[in-house]
């Protein structure tokens, strides 16, 4: 039995992988809340819903449950949604907890790693949060819930996606006086904002200096409910304006429809040719390569840097309902790193990627942006590659491409230093790690495409 790192914080029970699978261990402190809710029926209510991760019962004894809830193919982490994925989470938690009261329950906390994507939509997956409601009490996890949720929602809506991935060099949330601080003065006169940011803060700065945070407030059921359907509503309207070149990629590709079609088949074909049920896209865009391979594979990871270019595969997926698609956002270049106590609650994006063992990873129109903006030699992006599949079919772009001259003639007086940017520097380098399966020139493009596979270990 292998305890889950995570798991630590909440002395209710704990999380552990045995045999490949994950379970959760109930102890004994838990034992009235857990029966409570699963007689009263909410447990298989918020199944039904999907909004709670489903579980079943494997073992009842004096002193532990053990359940098994549904298994999660690849989890991602808040500092790794897209703005309406971060609005989403945030949503289901608070519907989660107005279902709660209004049946006379209560979430304990509302931390956003409570939170995950499966089957192409938000899933709660902490079973443990729900504990009975105590009359008159205000929810006692709200300030946690702006912290996760509200506060970097606020913040990346003004000022950028950055602030979605407060929770990365935070872990805790994002200290409410700090949101405060920067959003405008006008944000004092809309109440869910006041209330939620201004007031909560002084609330909390006062109970600071008074040394006073048991002091006792009372707030009725209604006016909760009330109070928290604003709050739903407040941040189910938010937009964010963030746009950039990658988010109208394909609109300004330098493709032909033709050579854009070849591509697509050509990849099709090449994961057909290799038996790939797991797929992981790195720099997929907004997933448009990804979907050409939907009727062949189990599940497909989609990463990139770019926040909008997400957000719209992940509003692709839940338009066509497709549950296959898994959207991240990732900078390669700074993937997320293991973080938390013993940097080990949260593991790094590489060593989820290496769990989830694709069978093919694919890096088009990546490796230009790797080497000549990130000046990642050739030798270490294929290391990295090999770490995670067996298959790589990766798109190489030559000197003479678009793209590359824009890039190469930003360089200026550096320019002679990539010199070394040629299609046989980077199939050498690739052959020291993967052996040469074959290779094709997409026609009416600048591009040749490559299928390698890893050499044996």
């Amino acid at each position: 039995m292998l305890r889950h790192p995570s798991s630590y914080r909440d002395p209710s029970g704990f999380m552990y992988k045995e045999n490949g699978l994950y379970y959760r261990w109930i102890n004994p402190v838990f034992f009235i809340e857990y029966n409570q809710a699963k007689s009263e029926g909410i447990y298989q209510k918020l199944f039904d819903k999907g909004w709670l991760i489903p579980h079943k019962e494997i073992s009842s004894s004096d002193d532990k449950i053990i359940i098994q809830p549904e298994q999660l193919g690849f989890i991602t982490y808040p500092y790794e949604w897209s703005f309406t994925q971060y609005k989403h989470a945030a949503q289901l938690t608070l519907r989660i907890q107005i279902f709660l009261l209004e049946n006379d329950f209560s979430l304990k906390d509302a931390s956003a790693f409570n939170i995950a994507f499966h089957k192409g939509k938000a899933i709660f997956i902490d079973t443990l949060s729900i504990e009975k409601y105590k009359e008159n009490t205000p929810w006692r996890a709200l300030k946690q819930f702006n912290e996760h949720f509200f506060g970097p929602l606020l913040l990346a809506q003004k000022h950028g996606g950055r602030y979605l991935k407060t929770l990365q060099h935070s872990i805790n949330g994002l200290d409410l006086n700090d949101v405060k601080r920067q959003l405008s003065f006008m944000s004092r006169f809309n109440p869910t904002i006041y209330s939620h940011i201004h007031l909560l803060s002084k609330f909390q700065n006062n109970n600071e200096k008074e040394n006073n945070t048991n002091k006792e407030v009372h707030l009725s059921k209604p006016s909760q409910i009330k109070m928290l359907k604003a709050l739903e509503q407040h941040i189910d309207a938010m937009t964010s304006a963030e746009n950039t070149e990658w988010s109208s990629y394909y609109n300004e590709i330098n493709y032909q429809e033709t050579s854009f079609q070849i591509k697509k088949e050509l990849i099709k074909e090449w994961c057909r040719d290799v038996n790939a049920a797991k797929v992981i896209d790195l720099g997929g865009n907004d997933g448009t390569f990804a979907k050409e391979l939907l009727p062949q594979t189990d599940q497909i990871i989609v990463s990139d840097i770019d926040q909008p270019a997400i957000d719209q595969c992940y509003l692709n997926l839940l338009q066509s309902k497709e549950q296959k698609i898994i959207p991240i956002v990732c900078d390669l270049m700074q993937p997320s790193p293991s973080i938390g106590f013993h940097n080990s609650e949260r593991d790094s994006f590489t060593s989820r990627v290496i769990d989830f063992e694709p069978d093919v990873s694919m890096a088009l129109a990546l490796i230009h942006h790797i080497t000549l903006t990130g000046n990642v030699p050739f030798e270490m992006s294929a290391a990295y590659f090999a770490q995670l599949s067996k298959y790589l079919i990766i798109e190489f772009p030559d000197r003479t491409d678009s793209w590359v001259t824009y890039i190469l003639d930003s360089k200026r007086e550096a320019r002679h230093l990539f010199d070394g940017y040629n299609s046989s520097a980077f199939a050498k380098a690739y052959q020291k790690e993967f052996k040469l399966i074959k290779s094709e020139k997409i026609q009416g493009t600048e591009r040749t495409l490559f299928l390698f596979e890893r050499h044996e270990r």
